[in-house]
């Protein structure tokens, strides 16, 4: 076990005295913080741009009213032009496009023929609010036609909002729902990133030490078994000191970006708007924000955060087994690209179906099984957690992966144990199949 704690001990001190490591820890959040800006920015000027829209109708059933201005979109009628001057003048102009609405016998036929013609590809977002404004226009006509009153049908519409309860009475919403996804989501994502990047590190440090001839020496003293686990443990170590760190930065930056754009949020709000009017819109973000705060306390944040700590390590320690049983059996790290992809397709396909199945259905068939296997368990059963689960199907799903850590340490120990001293030759599966039945 000293050899065992020296071996940790080296590893975590290497990796976080690197210069790469301490840049990265504290570089990271400024990098996500600024492409998170620069996304909204750059998302804000493009809704910013005003796009001119001319239409062109023949039928003379559409008015003005319907093609309203707004922020981002301006309409102007060209109706008077006809169609062929009016798609010159938008082709040589700065238009975005035409729309044509010809003369037809029937509303069915009208709603067939309507042609838009652009520059460039329009967007789906444009598209969608032309064919609804259409849409409801040629609805009323049609209603109108068979003699029902649109007042009517206006008046008669009526929303309603579903409450969700469980059988024991407590009750749930549309938002705790949100924060579950969103918990789960980040959960995943963050298991999924903390193994690709600590566990190909763990395979970059046998591989150099290996190239370097360093580990002939340090096998002479120390057992390979011994060697690969203080390499997975150290690496661990560092990047849940990364993460930690990552933790209290986000803390502070949000703590310091929330009082200070409070500030001018409310200075701009209270410039423009009447006491009565703010003191409305602050009521009403106090209730959002205190209905947010008990939806986050309604959620099982102590089982969550142990059982992340469990998925997240025991997923990084089966599959930093398998990055080091690599490492080992290479002499450089091209030669790794024949072994990577059966290491990261599981990890890829736990992604995908946490994000297509656990958020629709997280107690669904697929959901429950792929929270069962190992190689996927960590990603899934992490999405599934906030969803409540039952504890013996957490049980189960624990004890396979230890059970398969277990066994892949194991199996990862004897390609490691020979594979550390081979040089020369590229290996195969069947060298690593050879390695495995090897009892020297």
């Amino acid at each position: 076990m000293k050899r065992l704690r020296l071996i940790i001990e080296r590893e975590f001190i290497a990796k976080v005295r690197n210069k790469s490591f301490i840049v990265m820890t504290f570089l990271s959040p400024l990098l996500m913080i600024g492409m998170g800006a620069l996304v909204f920015f750059l998302m804000k000027k493009n809704d910013e741009k005003v796009k001119k829209i001319v239409y062109v109708d023949e039928s003379g059933m559409f008015s003005k009213d319907i093609f309203k201005d707004s922020k981002t979109v301006k309409y102007e009628d060209f109706t008077a032009l006809g169609i062929e001057d009016s798609k010159k003048k938008v082709e040589d102009g700065d238009y975005y496009g035409a729309l044509y609405i010809p003369k037809q016998d029937s509303l069915e036929m009208l709603a067939k023929s309507i042609e838009f013609f652009s520059k460039d590809s329009p967007s789906m977002s444009i598209m969608e609010s032309l064919e609804d404004k259409i849409d409801k226009e040629l609805r009323h006509k049609k209603l109108t036609s068979f003699g029902i009153d649109i007042a009517h049908i206006e008046e008669s519409k009526i929303s309603s909002e579903i409450k969700m309860l469980n059988f024991s009475g407590e009750k749930s919403s549309k938002l705790i729902n949100g924060l579950k996804i969103g918990v789960g989501a980040i959960a995943g994502y963050l298991l999924m990133m903390f193994v690709m990047i600590y566990g190909t590190s763990v395979m970059r440090s046998v591989i150099e030490e290996k190239t370097s001839r360093i580990i002939e020496v340090i096998v002479s003293s120390v057992k390979p078994f011994q060697l690969m686990l203080g390499k997975i443990i150290g690496n661990a170590s560092a990047g849940l000191l990364q993460f930690f760190i990552w933790g209290i930065l986000f803390l502070v930056f949000s703590l310091v970006a929330s009082s200070f754009f409070g500030v001018d949020m409310m200075e701009m709000q209270s410039a423009k708007v009447s006491p009565e009017q703010m003191e409305a819109i602050q009521q009403t973000a106090a209730n959002k924000g205190e209905m947010i705060v008990q939806e986050i306390f309604r959620l099982p944040l102590i089982k969550m955060f142990f059982l992340f700590i469990f998925y997240f390590l025991g997923g990084y320690m089966l599959y930093s087994s398998l990055f080091a049983a690599v490492g080992a059996a290479v002499d450089n790290e091209t030669d790794t690209q024949q072994f990577m992809m059966p290491i990261m397709l599981p990890l890829i396909l736990a992604v995908y179906v946490g994000f297509a199945t656990v958020i629709n259905d997280p107690h669904g068939p697929v959901s429950v099984i792929f929270s069962y296997i190992p190689f996927t368990s960590p990603i899934v059963m992490l999405m599934r957690i906030p969803f409540g689960v039952a504890w013996w199907e957490i049980a189960i799903s624990m004890l396979l992966l230890i059970l398969t850590f277990m066994v892949i340490v194991w199996i990862a120990a004897k390609i490691y144990r020979v594979g550390i001293l081979m040089y020369g030759k590229k290996p195969t599966y069947k060298d690593l199949w050879k390695w495995i039945r090897y009892n020297g």
